[in-house]
């Protein structure tokens, strides 16, 4: 039998190894649908074990000298695996609970990075040298400061309950979306700067390539999801095929995430803002049938990306190459993991409770009725331990060309990373269902949302925006409270007129419902 199917993959030397990936792939699927009532095991859970179990088989079958089915690259995930996977986030994103915690997210999700970046970053390179561990260079550290501060929250949406905790979910789910983007927008910064001359000017050059990332790349995003709505809006698709609307939305998207790249600018945030707008105008300029589809479409394509991506990890992490290549001791490569989970612990506590507290201070009013408790503060810094799938491809990108290295540095470091994002997801992941249920009981349920929407001062959509039509008298008191408004209730007010300027100027061109109040 071994003889057979080692002749079929010698004459077949492509199609086989894909083949019994899918098939793995499909294994996973099918474990976790019968684990889905069981909340201790998630996807990513699964699909570790299996790809670990895999492994292990395909090393037995060839004589221990590898674990691997396929070649991972970091063109691989950056180009296919990444897109949909951060499209549909935006895509199915609730956008009325992002953009009124938008300013909580940014804070977690943009801020944040940067202090767990500057911990990581200060602590390997103090603590390494004193454990043996030697050989990276000033880029490098600084790399690995990125690749530990971007998070994986899937084990704790999967947990969460979005009606029970509406607040809760949408400041973890803006979180991992927006810190995913940051730590690769950063990234990408980082590998421009002269590292040679570190200073004071190198850290605004950092901040000020960082903010040109990031802005230029959203703008380029939302310009491609306003052209696919104003597309599918006068061109009518939907008269002749349902087929084409989904297919315009899906290259569009994909256009723009390749645009970005080819700009050298962040293809996350592009992607991701092209989904929020689609979502927003776009789908409402399909057809009925087509709004189904496109939703179900996908959550497809991301969620066996994400399974693609685990499965890979499980498999990966016995490649007994990676682990002859390092040339540190068992001690030394575990005092070195230690170090690293030890440190993303205390850059996660570092960034998350003063932030929780200045976001208390600034939503100090009806919009939000119950402040980050204690309690949630856990939760958030919790959710963001976990490390997944951008940690492995920011690795791979940084210490291997094209998935391979014959560096015993950069060999401990992938290897590194691998443990770390194993023992993350298995054990933080383990036990995130117990400390939740603990932390938030289920017959608690937080309110905050619903009182959102039900009843916030000067709710009053009668209130418009400055008038021609009116005296200047009258336009200077309308001035005059919306000053109030913006000092005593930003979020709110910032939040209130882009729901009346959507409605009067927005949707009439891009599409949408028109609704009052409106729903953003």
């Amino acid at each position: 039998m071994f003889e057979f199917v080692r002749n079929l993959a010698h004459e077949h030397e492509q199609v086989v190894p894909i083949s019994v990936f899918v098939a793995i792939l499909c294994l996973c699927l099918v474990i976790g649908h019968l684990l889905e009532e069981n909340r201790w095991v998630n996807e990513s859970i699964t699909a570790i074990l299996i790809g670990g179990i895999a492994g292990t088989v395909i090393l037995f079958l060839n004589k221990g000298k590898s674990s691997h089915i396929l070649r991972f690259s970091e063109e691989l995930f950056f180009i296919y695996l990444l897109p949909p996977i951060i499209f549909n986030a935006g895509f199915q994103v609730k956008k009325k609970q992002f953009f009124q915690n938008f300013i909580t997210i940014m804070l977690f999700g943009v801020i944040g990075v940067f202090i767990s970046t500057s911990i990581i970053t200060a602590g390997s390179w103090w603590l390494f040298p004193k454990l043996g561990f030697f050989g990276l260079t000033a880029r490098e550290y600084l790399a690995v400061g990125t690749i530990f501060s971007s998070t994986d929250t899937v084990c704790t949406l999967q947990v969460l309950h979005q009606d029970e905790n509406p607040l809760l979910y949408s400041l973890v789910f803006g979180e991992g979306v927006v810190n995913d983007a940051t730590s690769v927008v950063l990234f990408n910064a980082i590998q421009k700067i002269d590292v040679s001359r570190i200073n004071s000017r190198t850290s605004f050059q950092l901040i000020g390539d960082f903010i040109y990332l990031f802005s230029t790349s959203t703008a380029l995003g939302v310009t491609f999801g306003l052209v696919t709505a104003y597309s599918l809006k006068t061109l009518y698709f939907g008269r002749h095929s349902t087929v084409r609307e989904l297919a315009i939305m899906v290259l569009m998207a994909y256009l723009s995430y390749m645009l970005a790249e080819l700009l050298d600018l962040s293809g996350i945030l592009t992607v991701f803002f092209c989904g929020i707008l689609m979502s927003h105008y776009a789908w409402y300029n399909v057809t009925e049938s087509s709004r189904i589809t496109t939703r179900h479409i996908f959550a497809m394509m991301s969620f066996v990306a994400e399974t693609f991506i685990f499965l890979y990890v499980g498999m990966d992490a016995l490649d007994m190459e990676k682990w002859k290549m390092t040339r540190l001791s068992v001690g030394t490569l575990m005092a070195s993991f230690g170090t690293l989970v030890f440190l993303i612990l205390v850059g996660r506590a570092a960034f998350v409770f003063p932030l929780s507290a200045f976001s208390n201070c600034l939503n100090k009013h009806p919009d939000r009725s119950k402040p980050l408790t204690f309690r949630h503060q856990v939760v958030i810094w919790w959710a963001g331990l976990m490390r997944g799938a951008v940690s492995i491809a920011l690795a791979f990108k940084q210490f291997t060309f094209s998935g391979v290295t014959w560096d015993p540095v950069n060999a401990a470091m992938i290897t590194n990373t691998i443990i770390v994002v194993l023992f993350t997801t298995l054990v933080f992941g383990f036990l995130t269902k117990p400390l939740i249920l603990c932390l938030l009981p289920q017959h608690v349920t937080d309110t905050s949302d619903e009182a959102q929407g039900s009843k916030s001062p000067k709710e009053d959509i009668t209130l418009p925006l400055l008038s021609f039509e009116g005296s200047a008298s009258t336009n200077i008191l309308r001035a005059k409270d919306s000053l109030s408004m913006l000092i005593e209730r930003p979020v709110y007010t910032v939040h209130f007129y882009w729901r009346k300027f959507d409605d009067r100027y927005m949707r009439p061109i891009f599409g949408g419902p028109i609704s009052s109040p409106p729903e953003c």
